[in-house]
């Protein structure tokens, strides 16, 4: 039986994803909107799709309705019959009173599905990061170098690697310490101003894995995590655990070397902004590797003069099907499905998610504006930080974002 059909993924989706609230308020940070018209997951699952990965369990746990939702609406597309499938495994209290307390957590109270998928291999990922990636070649880089575990790594500033886990490796790529959010992480040899940052990819030997998260589960003081606990007690073993850097082989899909964690309303922020550069850093014009996500149906976004005869202008942006711009300026901006700009409003350098209107007059700027807002004629945000924080969560940058189904009071 080939490498593919050997091998279990497991999404990790069940996070609170606190630091970018008020978007995770109601929805899980892995279904967060991204780009227009995906979800934050649908990057995962595509490279799995695209990897010949057909056996896949999504862990959800926080409000997982919206999540649920777009799987079911847009990942339906897998056949049980020959075994192949995309299945949401809710959280069940499995093995005693507690929800997952940690991604190890995770993993063990789920043993018995991975254990009854009778597959060699368990690929472990999260499901809130932006990347493309063949996890076909990382598997059989990780089955070639005979490992128990392989972690997928990436060179990253050392000014900004206290912020991930980062590993110190041997001249056979074998890891001999990992450091989880070190303040002042080792530098890759022959590199001082790099450090090798995990990426949260990590491909186990099954029996290796459930014995590790066993063993684990016996330890009162773990905090029951991957990066924090599992890796730095492996390290103290026998076993074989191994870096691979991202993009080292390639595979079928164009490596751009992009990755991001968006964690944080920043760099959600940033990363959705990243797709409107000239050339994108992110390639997502690979036709045999598209990001899969659901489309509803919608007409084509349209661009109209106002019923006074005022003209649009878009310049650099994103518009989704159903969007309509009526004599309005919409500048570096990203608008998802069904959203209606009115006459001389200005939308820039914003993020607008389904259903949102933009009233006449109104003056947009770098906003995230969540689901089904009305923002009134006349309004004014992103031009008062003072005004903004009174109404509105403003980001250490200065992004503002206007929560779910947000309601104005009159103003002008």
């Amino acid at each position: 039986m080939d490498a593919a059909n050997n091998t279990i993924a497991i999404i990790l989706a069940g996070g609170v994803g606190s630091r970018l609230n008020p978007l995770t308020a109601d929805r899980a940070k892995p279904a967060v909107p991204f780009g227009g018209i995906y979800r934050i997951i649908d990057f995962a699952l595509s490279n799995c799709l695209h990897s010949g990965l057909r056996q896949i369990l999504i862990l959800t746990q926080y409000k997982s309705h919206s999540l649920n939702k777009h799987l079911r609406d847009g990942w339906s597309i897998f056949n049980p019959e020959i075994g192949e499938y995309i299945t949401a495994i809710p959280a069940q209290k499995q093995t005693g009173e507690d929800w997952y307390t940690g991604t190890a957590d995770a993993i063990y109270q789920n043993r018995y599905i991975i254990k009854r998928s009778s597959s060699k291999y368990t690929l472990i990922l999260a499901g809130d990061h932006i990347y493309r990636m063949d996890y076909m070649e990382m598997l059989k880089d990780h089955i070639n170098r005979k490992r128990d575990v392989t972690v997928a790594c990436m060179p990253v500033p050392v000014e900004e690697a206290s912020a991930f886990g980062v590993v110190e490796i041997d001249d056979r790529m074998l890891i001999r310490k990992f450091y989880e959010k070190e303040p002042h992480p080792p530098t890759i040899p022959g590199d001082p101003k790099s450090a090798l940052a995990s990426m949260g990819i990590y491909i186990f030997n099954t029996e290796s894995l459930l014995d590790v998260v066993q063993e684990d589960h016996t330890m009162s003081s773990s905090a029951h995590d991957f990066g924090r606990n599992i890796f730095p007690d492996l390290m103290k073993s026998d076993a074989t655990v191994g870096a691979y850097r991202f993009g080292e082989k390639i595979g079928r899909v164009t490596q751009d070397f992009y990755w991001r964690d968006v964690g944080t309303l920043d760099a959600y922020y940033q990363a959705n902004m990243d797709l409107l550069e000239p050339v994108p850093p992110i390639d997502l014009y690979q036709k045999d590797w598209l990001i899969r996500t659901y489309h509803g149906q919608f007409p084509s976004a349209r661009m109209v003069p106002s019923a006074t005869g005022e003209v649009g202008f878009v310049e650099n942006a994103s518009l989704a099907g159903g969007d309509v711009i009526i004599g309005a300026r919409v500048i570096r901006s990203i608008l998802s499905h069904d959203v209606r700009v009115e006459s001389h409003a200005l939308v820039e350098g914003s993020i607008l998610f389904d259903g949102v209107r933009v009233g006449a007059g109104a003056r947009i700027r770098r906003c995230i504006i969540d689901k089904e807002v009305a923002i009134p004629p006349g309004a004014n945000i992103g031009w008062n930080r003072e005004l903004d924080e009174k109404r509105f969560v403003v980001s250490e940058n200065g992004i503002v974002v206007v929560t779910k189904g947000y309601q104005f009071k009159e103003e002008t």
